[in-house]
């Protein structure tokens, strides 16, 4: 297969037993699901991609050490979204820039409000904005539109997870997936074009779910879209392979050019890959 540079923006990794999990863990990855960075290198290359932006996964908690020895071993392959307490000091946050990370992640759908409202949570969006970090949100159904208050004020440069996980029932004028697509609009959020099928109620090729990235892909343009994998599928009930999420872009966006900015162009710039 012939490679071009080519960006996943979300994946996960897991250390076998290099790293133990958080004793408050929401979940553990069955082991058939806790891919190691290797065998993501691999999976990349296997499908002709070249570098990957990697989402410190939920069990490690706000342990980002698997995380940031897969960036450092993958010379210059991988950036980083990490997660860090409210109260991370200052010094952490300055290493973790140094080590490749470019955002944190907070998620609303495993925590609530909880991330948004704890004592340190608005020191913590501030340096978030200082740093020009992006703030990654994982959310679902109308979740978002809760958070808009408190990420509006922040000023934060957020970046949605699965195009918010909407309820495909309810349609794209749903409020959270409304003020989805006002953040778009704002000019000041970025997308990610991923995870299909945990929002598809009719399965593969995922059709269902056309009318909400076609209005994400307006509201955001291509130059804040980026499309993610969101391997090695975690909390998923049936095996998931790489390539039928990943054909979809093609259905998404027709024309080469968009696809590259997608895959490349914009993602390159708002992580920082050369």
């Amino acid at each position: 297969m012939t490679t071009v540079r080519a960006v996943d923006s979300h994946a996960h990794v897991f250390c076998g037993d290099s790293y133990p999990y958080s004793s408050d863990t929401l979940y553990q990855p069955h082991p058939s699901q806790a891919g190691t960075a290797a065998k993501f290198r691999a999976v990349l290359d296997a499908h002709g991609l070249t570098h990957g932006l990697l989402v410190g996964a939920g069990p490690y908690g706000p342990d980002n050490r698997c995380m940031l020895d897969a960036i450092a071993a993958s010379g210059g392959r991988f950036k980083g979204i990490a997660l860090v307490k409210a109260e991370a000091p200052d010094r952490e946050l300055s290493a973790l820039a140094d080590q490749g990370v470019v955002g944190i992640r907070m998620n609303l759908m495993g925590h609530g409000m909880r991330p948004l409202t704890e004592p340190g949570a608005g020191r913590l969006l501030a340096r978030v904005k200082e740093m020009k970090w992006l703030l990654q949100i994982h959310c679902q159904k109308d979740e978002l539109a809760e958070a808009a208050p408190i990420l509006r004020q922040a000023g934060v440069r957020v970046m949605i997870d699965h195009f918010g996980r909407p309820d495909i029932k309810r349609g794209v004028s749903q409020p959270g997936f409304r003020t989805l697509l006002e953040f778009g609009k704002s000019g000041n959020a970025v997308i990610k074009l991923s995870g299909p099928f945990r929002s598809s109620l009719d399965g593969y090729p995922y059709r269902d779910v056309d009318p909400f990235i076609a209005a994400a892909i307006e509201a955001f343009t291509r130059d804040n879209c980026v499309w993610g994998s969101d391997w090695p599928y975690v909390r998923m009930d049936e095996r998931m392979d790489y390539s039928p999420p990943f054909t979809c872009l093609t259905r998404w966006l027709p024309d080469a050019k968009d696809r590259q900015k997608v895959l490349w162009d914009s993602p390159a710039r708002l992580f920082g890959f050369k």
